[in-house]
């Protein structure tokens, strides 16, 4: 609560000396030659503008390899969290923490990924009824991100779960495993199942699958 009128008082000086740099500017600037402010515009300007177009790229540059060394280190950190830890439910939220901070890619968790495909499919087995469908769906969708082929039957199952939610999960999971022996069973669910989101989720699979 004390740092809000830090804050304030902060952006309200640098507002100041903005607009006292834009004035001082605009002074400088009318007592300039005509001929100088000429040449100004045609060489000097073009050339300050390519310069902070430059520094604006590096900028860039360096503030996306500093997220990514960033994440890096947390996922690290994560990882190392994930396989020390001994309660499951724990385990799950760091699985699930991991998968969504790697950006649902699998590559820098080769490490853990056997670990956390095995328990995502164990939850998926598990955590049944209806007040736990969303966890059911997460680890459903975060199978397909691991890549692991073995848990394909244990997808083709989700996709008769009570929950619609589940189901497009499963589907999801199955089009990015590319997985081939699941086309007939999406094939069905885009045809036959009652909720919208299940049939384009089936339809989007099999798009992956051709």
């Amino acid at each position: 609560m004390r740092e809000q009128p830090q804050d304030g008082q902060a952006n309200l000086t640098a507002t100041l000396l903005l607009v006292g740099l834009i004035v001082a500017l605009v002074w400088v600037w009318k007592r300039i030659p005509p001929a100088m402010q000429d040449e100004l515009v045609e060489r000097a300007i073009p050339l300050t503008l390519l310069g902070l177009a430059m520094a604006l790229c590096v900028w860039f540059v360096v503030r996306k390899l500093k997220r990514r060394r960033g994440d890096r280190l947390e996922r690290d950190r994560l990882m190392l969290r994930f396989e020390r830890e001994t309660s499951p439910e724990k385990r799950l939220d760091l699985a699930f923490e991991l998968i969504e901070l790697n950006r649902y890619k699998r590559k820098g968790l080769e490490r853990v990924a056997p670990a956390m495909a095995e328990l995502f499919a164990t939850t998926l087995k598990t955590a049944l009824g209806d007040k736990q469908h969303r966890i059911r769906g997460m680890a459903a969708s975060h199978l397909g991100v691991l890549q692991d082929k073995t848990t394909v039957p244990l997808l083709l199952a989700a996709l008769e779960d009570d929950h619609a939610y589940v189901r497009a999960s499963a589907a999801l999971a199955l089009g990015r495993m590319r997985a081939s022996e699941a086309k007939a069973k999406l094939e069905s669910v885009m045809r036959d199942d009652w909720d919208q989101t299940v049939r384009s989720r089936a339809r989007e699979a099999l798009e992956r699958l051709t």
